[in-house]
C-alpha cells in the first residue's frame, strides 16, 4: 500500500518508511541476480545492501506505479510469472509483492531481530492479477469461518495453552498497529482486521497442533477444516489490499 502511495505520489517517501517501522527497525535491499542488480541499479546479493528508499526510487525510475501482494502457498502459486526463483522464496517466506511495469517480485525475509531484507527477483512474465471482489472474499471468509466453528471449537486450546485469548489478541494487534495512507478505504480496512484475526487464531492452532485430535483421523479432520479457513484468509487479504491499492489510484487520479 504505501508503495503504490509513493509511486502515485500521494504519499510523501519519509511517511512510507517511518511505516513499515513497526514491521522492523531496518530494512535492507538487494537483488536476486546480477542482471536485476544492473537493470534497477541495486545491489546483487554478494555485495552491501541499499535501503528501503533505493528500491522506490528504481522502481519509480522503471515506470512503476502499483504494487501487487501475493500470498503463495505451496501448490498454487498464481501471480508469480512461473518464475521458479521467486516462486520458491516467495512460498517459504509467505508472500511477496508483484511490480509488473517494472518486471520484479519483491520477497521480504526475516533475516534478523529488527532486520528484513527484500530481495528483488527478476519477473519477465508478470501474469495479469486474479482479483477477487471485496465483497466475494469478505463472504468466503465468513462462510468459511462459520463451516470451521466446530472444528475450531474441538481444538480446545484454552485447557492446553492458558492466556490462548490473550496471546491470540497480542498477535493480532500486532498488525493492528500498522498505518495506512490517506485513501486507505475503511471496508478494506475492516476486511484486513477481521482476517488477521482469523489468521492469529490459526497461528496458535498451527503452534498447539494436534490440540484436542487425539487420533490420525482426527488430526486429518481439523488439518481439513482448517485448510479452507487458511485459504480464505489468503483471499481476503489481497482482495483487500487489491481494493484499497485501486482506490489509492482513483484518489490520486483525482487530484
Amino acid at each position: 500500500m504505501w508503495g503504490s502511495a509513493w509511486l502515485h505520489g500521494v504519499a510523501a517517501p519519509d511517511d512510507a518508511l517511518d511505516a513499515l517501522a513497526v514491521w522492523a527497525e531496518v530494512h535492507e535491499v538487494v537483488a536476486d541476480d546480477d542482471g536485476t542488480a544492473t537493470a534497477l541499479d541495486l545491489p546483487a546479493k554478494d555485495e552491501r545492501a541499499t535501503q528501503l528508499a533505493g528500491l522506490l526510487a528504481a522502481l519509480r525510475k522503471a515506470g512503476a506505479t502499483t504494487a501487487r501482494l501475493v500470498i503463495p502457498v505451496a501448490g498454487d502459486v498464481r501471480g508469480l510469472g512461473g518464475s521458479l526463483p521467486l516462486a520458491r522464496e516467495a512460498v517459504r517466506a509467505g508472500q511477496a509483492v508483484v511490480v509488473a511495469e517494472a518486471n520484479v517480485g519483491i520477497v521480504p525475509d526475516n533475516v534478523a531481530e529488527g532486520i528484513i531484507r527484500w530481495t528483488v527477483f527478476d519477473l519477465p512474465n508478470p501474469t495479469p492479477a486474479e482479483q477477487t471482489p471485496l465483497s466475494e472474499a469478505d463472504h468466503g471468509l465468513s462462510a468459511a469461518m462459520r463451516e470451521a466453528a466446530g472444528t475450531l471449537a474441538s481444538l480446545d486450546l484454552h485447557s492446553s495453552r492458558p492466556g490462548v485469548r490473550q496471546e491470540i489478541k497480542d498477535r493480532a494487534a500486532v498488525a493492528a498497529r500498522a498505518r495506512w495512507p490517506i485513501g486507505m478505504p475503511q471496508k478494506a480496512l475492516r476486511v484486513l482486521q477481521r482476517a488477521t484475526e482469523v489468521a492469529a487464531i490459526l497461528e496458535v492452532a498451527a503452534e498447539d497442533d494436534p490440540g484436542g485430535a487425539l487420533s490420525s483421523s482426527a488430526q486429518l479432520r481439523r488439518s481439513e477444516a482448517l485448510r479452507p479457513l487458511a485459504d480464505a484468509v489468503r483471499v481476503a487479504r489481497c482482495a483487500a489490499i487489491d481494493d484499497a491499492v485501486r482506490a489509492l489510484s482513483d484518489h490520486a487520479g483525482r487530484h
